[in-house]
């Protein structure tokens, strides 16, 4: 039994692949708290899926992926807040069109592509087995800014998040904990994309943070517990998309969603069982 925990280890490509998804598990479950919280799933998918003409762009200019993900994730999740604010237009509405305009972009991009492209796919779908030591470098940097900035914040975003009038009344600039909040999402979900791809990083984000609702009515309680569900579905996920050659962020996806459905049967406040 103990060799099918160490057995992995020995591996480089394995090594950074379990310290690349314990990372990205960490980042997802502290920001996906506040995304629940705020009811910001539609916008996080919007901004992950722009992140894709980034991915596209970069290629083609032989600039690195990760950047080019990051810049328009960055620009998005801007456009969308200022659109939305400005505009005189639902929030929704605005994220919508935005959204479907970036991955339009993304798909035009990516037919010009000539010859192989696989590695793009790989950002679609994600590929934490193949995890550069370069990537992984980007993957802490960028988590550990995000966490920091977080834990900096972190009373200011929760008073914004459970009540924006009375924040903005305490003299709280409540716009730009928005777009604060806006870009810290962004920059989560350019260090996902390489673990669980564009299309399922929004799972990470939002599952382990809607099971731990599910069971927990503290914030730290639903903090903890989200960073315990995703840091360790994506370990367990690893090791067995490891063992049974099943697709790596797929799997570990799987795992969290069975988890928020025990969590929605059996949970002790919220669940369909009481």
């Amino acid at each position: 039994m103990l060799s099918l925990l160490l057995d992995p280890l020995t591996l480089g490509f394995m090594q950074r692949a379990l310290l690349a998804a314990t990372l990205v598990g960490l980042v997802t479950a502290v920001t996906g708290v506040y995304v629940v919280l705020r009811g910001l799933g539609f916008l996080g998918d919007a901004v992950s899926h722009a992140a894709f003409p980034g991915v596209v762009a970069a290629f083609l200019l032989g600039a690195q992926v990760t950047l080019g993900a990051l810049v328009a994730a960055l620009g998005t999740a801007a456009l969308i807040g200022w659109v939305s604010q400005r505009g005189g237009i639902r929030s929704d509405t605005a994220i919508g069109v935005i959204f479907a305009g970036m991955f339009a972009l993304g798909v035009l991009l990516l037919g010009t592509v000539r010859g192989y492209t696989g590695d793009l796919m790989s950002f679609l779908f994600g590929n934490v087995l193949a995890v550069a030591p370069s990537d992984l470098a980007i993957i802490a940097a960028l988590g550990v800014l995000v966490l920091l900035v977080m834990f900096a914040v972190r009373k200011e975003l929760v008073f914004a998040s459970f009540d924006p009038l009375g924040a903005r009344a305490a003299g709280l600039p409540v716009r730009a904990l928005d777009y604060l909040l806006l870009a810290l999402l962004a920059v989560t979900i350019t260090v996902s994309i390489q673990v669980v791809g564009i299309i399922l990083v929004m799972a990470m984000l939002l599952t382990p943070a809607a099971t731990a609702r599910q069971l927990a009515d503290r914030l730290s309680s639903l903090v903890a517990l989200a960073v315990a569900i995703s840091v360790g579905s994506a370990l367990v996920g690893l090791y067995l998309s490891y063992y049974t050659n099943w697709a790596s962020g797929a799997t570990i996806v799987l795992l969290q969603t069975a988890l928020f459905l025990l969590a929605l049967t059996f949970g002790p406040r919220r669940s369909l069982r009481a």
